[in-house]
């Protein structure tokens, strides 16, 4: 049985590079690219309006920014092709509430390989980071001092790390390197409890589901590999029959854990669901990559006419447009 998505608003010209990266919160989309400035939309308007513009955010431009999952909304972190790391936070007004500069890791602070992707924990008090040498760093954002690193490699002779992800319960990173593998580290205990193999080519994203049982991780060979985290066992295989393999860039769970969202270099988003294996909805809008695709959380706020109130993602990439559907059940 498949799932009809609608396209429900597209926000043209959203960025004036591509965007590289999306992250929500329970009320707002923070986007980031090419260029300089973060941007921030609404998401309970049905024009998903631009309400904050973050100006000089990363001069170099932004490849990503990540918000906590099933976390309040008020922390983000974005990583800028000069190598730092900002932590941003909301400040609230009688106006309004805007994201401002709360403090920011400067490259020569993550030790060795340059940084590249970025997760926060489901309470917005740790950042994980994975850096281009192998090294996956967790950061204590209260204390704002380092207080884990994991190393893949003999000093630093890792392969790159481009991806992460920390479980919402907080017990789990896991990490997606260039040589295919995926590792998994016990924060409490701080060290590596498996190193899964199973996918040959560069892991572009790795995902935990809500109840941390499983975790997805895709990339160049174009499937997306499922793990069961009680035993590290590799469990299955989401693939399109009869479909060319494009490089997976993006998933993201939905917050019941039954579908996982996948957004790849050809351009297509697809929704899979998990318990039979199988893409039961598939959105082509460009032919330009999808370099991020997210769910958009389930809002208890009233939501603005027309916006239903089924499930809603968002997708975004070389088009340099945010394009949002939601479900069409639930109207």
């Amino acid at each position: 049985m498949s799932k009809q998505y609608l396209t429900l608003h597209t926000v043209d010209q959203a960025h004036p590079a591509e965007i590289f990266s999306l992250a929500p919160t329970p009320t707002t989309l923070l986007s980031a690219s090419g260029s300089s400035s973060l941007r921030v939309h609404s998401t309970v308007d049905a024009n998903f309006p631009l309400i904050q513009t973050i100006q000089d955010a990363h001069k170099l431009g932004c490849h990503h920014v990540a918000t906590a999952k099933g976390g309040l909304g008020n922390v983000a972190a974005s990583v800028g092709f000069g190598g730092e790391i900002k932590i941003w936070k909301k400040k609230t007004s009688e106006q309004n509430d805007e994201f401002a500069l709360d403090w920011e890791i400067k490259p020569t602070k993550t030790s060795g390989g340059d940084v590249w992707a970025v997760a926060l924990s489901a309470n917005e008090e740790y950042l994980a980071c994975t850096t281009s040498d192998g090294r996956i760093h967790v950061w204590d954002l209260t204390a704002k001092e380092l207080i884990q690193t994991y190393e893949t490699g003999a000093r630093g002779g890792g392969s790159f790390a481009m991806s992460v992800d920390l479980s919402r319960d907080g017990k789990f990173t896991a990490s997606g390197h260039e040589s295919g593998t995926v590792y998994v580290f016990n924060n409490d205990a701080g060290r590596m409890v498996y190193s899964l193999s199973g996918l040959a080519k560069p892991v572009r994203a790795v995902a935990f589901s809500p109840g941390c049982k499983r975790l997805a991780a895709a990339g160049n060979a174009g499937i997306i590999a499922l793990y069961d985290m009680e035993h590290g066992e590799h469990v299955g295989n989401l693939t399109s029959p009869n479909a060319r393999p494009a490089w997976v860039t993006s998933l993201d769970w939905s917050d019941t854990g039954d579908y996982l969202l996948s957004g790849s270099l050809d351009g297509k988003v697809k929704v899979w669901e998990i318990s039979r294996g199988v893409c039961v909805a598939t959105h082509s809008e460009t032919e330009g990559a999808i370099w991020s695709a997210r769910w958009l959380p389930k809002n208890e706020r009233a939501l603005a006419p027309g916006m239903g109130k089924g499930e809603m993602f968002c997708a975004a990439g070389a088009s340099k447009s945010l394009t949002f559907y939601r479900e069409a059940t639930g109207l």
